[in-house]
Formats: structure tokens, sequence, C-alpha cells
């Protein structure tokens, strides 16, 4: 009998242990629990933690992030955190992440991309990268891309490269649908010749 009532009270305090435990993760900060996840010997872990920050645009972990940026040996986990340091407001970090989208990185940094608040911190990196990175640009500006998007597109519509050609193209298509104008609206709008064109 008193085995059993030991047993039981055991149980019991494992039991308000863990629920103790369990209520103080959740009371945690999410971004401290993120910069946690920074020290985790698995790196999606890690890419996860980083991902977390970025999303939660937990600034005021910006020196952290930066200390394990530096250490970080991962290729995507450091992606990952270039993409958190942009968010924090680092903005030289976005020419990491742009420039990964020639890679094997390109999908992770694509997907980052794509959740620009604005298509305008893409227009710099468009007159600069590699014919494949502006087809990359490109392809992303179709999705995010605005009227004013349409004016810093055209100039690649009359690329020497055809993929660089056909991509601002594409692009100027999907913006004209997504945004209801119709070719006839666009096509009225001054050109602007010669500027951002690069050679492939």
């Amino acid at each position: 009998m008193k085995k059993s009532l030991i047993i039981l009270l055991m149980i019991a305090c494992v039991t308000i242990a863990q629920a103790q435990e369990n209520n103080q993760q959740q009371a945690e900060d999410p971004a401290a629990l993120a910069v946690k996840q920074l020290g985790s010997r698995d790196p999606l872990v890690r890419q996860h933690g980083a991902e977390e920050l970025a999303r939660l645009e937990a600034a005021d972990q910006r020196r952290v992030v930066e200390g394990y940026r530096l250490q970080e040996k991962n290729e995507r986990v450091r992606l990952a955190l270039d993409w958190a340091l942009y968010r924090f407001g680092k903005k030289e970090s976005l020419f990491s992440v742009t420039r990964a989208l020639d890679s094997s990185r390109s999908a992770q940094a694509n997907s980052y991309l794509l959740t620009l608040d604005s298509p305008e911190p893409l227009y710099l990196f468009l007159e600069r990268m590699n014919g494949n990175t502006q087809v990359k640009l490109l392809e992303i500006l179709a999705k995010i891309g605005n009227a004013e998007t349409m004016e810093k597109i055209k100039p690649y519509a009359e690329s020497y490269d055809p993929k660089i050609a056909e991509a601002a193209k594409k692009a100027a298509s999907e913006i004209e649908q997504r945004d209801g104008q119709s070719p006839a609206q666009t096509t009225t709008r001054p050109r602007q010749v010669g500027t951002g064109e690069t050679s492939p």
C-alpha cells in the first residue's frame, strides 16, 4: 500500500514538473526561443530559428544574430541569418540573399524575397547582377511588382539575352493582369531607353 502511494506521489510530482516546464516555455518570449535554436547542432533547427527571428523582425537580437552569422559554416543557415539581419534593418545583407538566387540555395532565397514588403529594394540588384540572377529577379518581380515596376523592367524586355527579354515580358504581363491594367494603358507610358541594361 505504501509503495503504491509513493509511486502515485512520484508520478504526480513528475506531471506537475512537466506542466510547469511547459507553461514556462509557453510564457517565454518567442524570439528568445528562436535564439536558443541558433545554438543547436542540427542545421535545420538553426535555420528555422533564424527564419523565425526574421519573421518576428526581432531587431533587438541583431548583435546576437551577427555573432552566430560570423561562426556559421552551413550555407543554408548563413542565408537564413542574412535574411534575418536584413529584416532587422541591415540593408546590405540583402545582397547575399539576392546573390544566392544563382546558387544551389535559389529556392530558399526566392522564398524569402517573395515576402518583401515592396519590390523597390530589388531594382538596384536587377541592374547589377548576372543574367541568370536577373531572370530570377524578374520572376520574383512578376509576383510582387506594381505599376512602378513596369517602368523598371521595360528596358529588359529589349535585352539581347532572350531569357532576360522573355522573363521581363512575362513579368510585365503578370503585373498587368494582377493590377487590372490593359496593354493599351501600358504602351502609352513614356519609354525609358538604355537605363539599367546589363550585358548577359
